[in-house]
């Protein structure tokens, strides 16, 4: 076993069961993935950490915790379609492919699209589309989704990514709407959207999903 397989041992041990993720499926895939190719080579040593990861100046990763817990809220399972929305680097989009996810990865950075594309590459992940595009632009050509998965928070509303969820398909997200963010789970039915809270959590913004300041006289 390699030190960086002890350590994702260790992460998925000390932070994710811990944090309640019990799902198999999730398990088997963040013991899996080898994050350390999706970090930057200047983060590999604290690549299973529980940190916020920078990976731009602008850009970081959610923690491991946060990503097992809203993949396991996503329902991930083979053949499902899958949007991940600001993939960054492509670690959660390997994490869905790897729980058999048909994914696209969409990513409003041109470089971090390519490191993506690369990273994905190396790691030998196959299933993800890795696209660029805004992130309320999501990408409707492979629509209608059963799981939109947002990789970081959002401070904006994001009804148009809900027309591209499949009947009784799921967004899950870190919805940073108020001054306690939360990790929320919006269902599209037959009758229209709703949603249910699931736990409070922080994350990164993504960038085109931050809060459009308010005029003010």
């Amino acid at each position: 076993m390699t030190d960086f397989e002890r350590a994702r041992r260790h992460m998925v041990d000390g932070q994710v069961r811990t944090a309640g993720v019990t799902d198999a499926d999730v398990i088997e895939a963040m013991l899996a993935v080898p994050r350390e190719l999706f970090v930057g080579d200047a983060n590999r040593a604290i690549a299973y950490l529980d940190l916020q990861l920078n990976v731009t100046p602008q850009r970081r990763l959610m923690t491991p915790m946060t990503v097992g817990r809203l993949l396991q809220a996503a329902g991930l399972g083979a053949g499902r379609s899958v949007l991940i929305v600001g993939c960054a680097t492509g670690y959660t989009a390997a994490l869905a492919a790897h729980m058999g996810g048909d994914v696209v990865a969409i990513e409003s950075d041109s470089s971090l699209a390519a490191q993506a594309r690369a990273n994905l590459d190396r790691a030998g992940t196959r299933g993800v589309t890795v696209v660029e595009a805004q992130p309320l632009s999501g990408y409707p050509s492979r629509a209608p989704y059963n799981v939109i998965l947002l990789d970081g928070a959002t401070e904006r509303d994001v009804t148009p990514l809900y027309h591209q969820l499949s009947v009784d398909g799921d967004l899950v997200g870190v919805f940073a709407l108020s001054a306690q963010p939360q990790a929320r789970r919006v269902t599209r039915s037959a009758e229209g959207i709703g949603y249910r809270p699931l736990f409070d959590a922080t994350a990164p913004v993504l960038p085109g999903l931050e809060r459009v300041p308010s005029f003010q006289f």
